[in-house]
């Protein structure tokens, strides 16, 4: 593969009018840059409507996309809401931060108004879109207009009827709610018709996208409601087990993720019908795809359900190798980028061996002491994607900062700039990773920027707080643009 580079950011820290990232003239603006400054990447987060604790790794479904993303000044453009109605709301008063509790009230009222306003008539595309994604759509228009029928309850709360979607029931709903379902359609049609017009834009311009997956669902998700078969649930359909990680230097109470487990038997059978959908379902929306978790489908850590920690789990093996030949038989030779960061086994490494993807480096981890691994720029393969640090790592400016006094002596070793002033030290980092054998490089713009922890994205096990951090306009000067091309150049990317 040639050498290339680009940057993560995710879509809701964009900066915009109203509060939240989105698919809005800042975004088209960003991959301009991107293309100004010799980048060939950008990669996201999942992109997936998000519940309970903002995070896009918990998302209502695994195939639709986040209403907040719609851009509120194109539909103004289109004469489907006026400025008025959306400067009427209250979006949040800081620009570097998103207010998700606002950006909630706000956006579902004026998405109604356009959609009340919208010539659906005069639309053939829009039959054509449900047609195309009836297969998940159906079920999750109706999840959602059901879902707010209940309050936002998850579906395991509801009548019992339309909670085991006996037929009767789900009849009875979708002549009930009609309006309420076809609103939802209508946001996916939104969704899809916006982010593909950007993602065009991205290509013409020689940017490809990557987008995330995580490995697993939200257990409030039409994914579950849906297909309860394809997950380990007992008769009343609650999980025997759910998902998370260990104890280890850094939790010691592990990480109680909560998501319900695969029934890999039942996907097996099924000839990994769901899987090869979502994946096929994902490369119509980016050009690669990142696989979040890659260990889990070598071994997966099963915890019982109803534990306060992770504690009392204990792994399971995974489905292997299987799956990823099935993928490849139905989809090819498809460019998927393999999450493998945390303790990594032997049986791990010839999984992605054995696949053939890019794993992961994450330069952080090469001088924490507390973390296994090989991630000292002088162990990479070609055929990995490294990182100065992910949505999950600190700034390298803020971890730097708090960096233990061994580690950070072997740090400073390393990179021998015993010299470098501590505003200036991302640089030092992000020009390791540049120069590293790694086929691909992924710089978090948090570090270009020398942000310090305040641009922190997420902080794992910390179920608050996190996925609010934006960039603000025009946060890059003529000069820093200059700087970032020319590193691009230097280290042949």
């Amino acid at each position: 593969m040639k050498r290339q580079c680009g940057m993560l950011l995710p879509v809701s820290s964009l900066p915009s009018r109203y509060g939240i990232g989105a698919f809005s003239k800042e975004a088209y603006e960003f991959v301009d840059l991107l293309s100004e400054t010799g980048q060939k990447l950008w990669q996201i987060l999942p992109l997936g409507p998000t519940g309970y604790g903002d995070s896009p790794y918990q998302s209502f479904s695994t195939f639709a996309g986040n209403p907040y993303f719609i851009d509120l000044e194109r539909l103004t453009e289109e004469g489907l809401l006026t400025e008025e109605e959306c400067g009427a709301y209250d979006w949040g008063g800081e620009t570097d931060s998103v207010s998700y509790d606002k950006i909630y009230e706000g956006r579902f009222a004026l998405l109604k108004k356009a959609y009340a306003r919208y010539d659906f008539e005069g639309d053939q595309g829009f039959s054509e879109f449900y047609d195309k994604n009836r297969f998940w759509l159906k079920d999750y228009a109706l999840y959602m207009a059901v879902k707010d029928k209940n309050n936002g309850l998850c579906w395991s709360d509801w009548e019992e009827d339309i909670r085991l979607r006996e037929e009767d029931a789900v009849r009875k709903y979708e002549a009930m709610l009609e309006e309420d379902i076809r609103f939802y359609v209508f946001i996916q049609y939104m969704f899809r018709t916006q982010w593909m017009a950007l993602k065009k834009y991205a290509n013409e311009k020689g940017i490809r996208i990557i987008g995330d997956i995580p490995i697993y669902v939200s257990f409030d998700s039409v994914d579950v409601w849906a297909g309860p078969e394809l997950f380990l649930l007992d008769k009343n359909r609650i999980p025997t087990a759910v998902s998370g990680c260990p104890p280890d230097a850094f939790s010691a109470d592990g990480q109680l993720w909560g998501n319900p487990l695969y029934d890999w038997a039942y996907h097996k059978k099924n000839g990994y019908t769901w899987w090869i959908d979502r994946l096929r379902a994902q490369f119509e929306l980016f050009d690669i795809v990142r696989i979040d978790h890659f260990r889990g489908f070598d071994a997966y850590y099963s915890i019982p359900y109803g534990d306060k920690t992770a504690v009392n789990g204990h792994w399971e093996k995974g489905i292997g190798i299987d799956l990823f030949l099935n993928i490849k038989k139905q989809l090819g030779e498809a460019p998927i980028i393999a999450e493998d960061l945390g303790y990594v086994t032997d049986s791990v490494k010839k999984l992605l061996e054995d696949t053939g993807y890019p794993g992961m480096k994450v330069l952080q981890f090469a001088f924490d002491s507390r973390e296994e691994g090989c991630y000292l720029p002088y162990n990479y393969p070609q055929n990995c994607v490294v990182y100065t640090g992910t949505h999950d790592n600190d700034t390298v400016s803020g971890w730097y900062e708090k960096l233990r006094k061994e580690d950070k002596e072997t740090a400073v070793a390393y990179l021998n700039n015993y010299h470098t002033p501590q505003e200036e030290i991302h640089w030092d980092y992000i020009c390791c990773a540049l120069s590293s054998v790694a086929d691909t490089c992924i710089i978090p713009v948090q570090d270009y920027l020398g942000l310090d922890s305040r641009a922190r994205i997420n902080t794992p096990s910390i179920p608050s707080g996190n996925w609010k951090w934006r960039m603000e306009k025009d946060a890059f000067s003529e000069e820093l643009k200059k700087k970032i091309k020319a590193l691009a150049g230097i280290y042949g990317r």
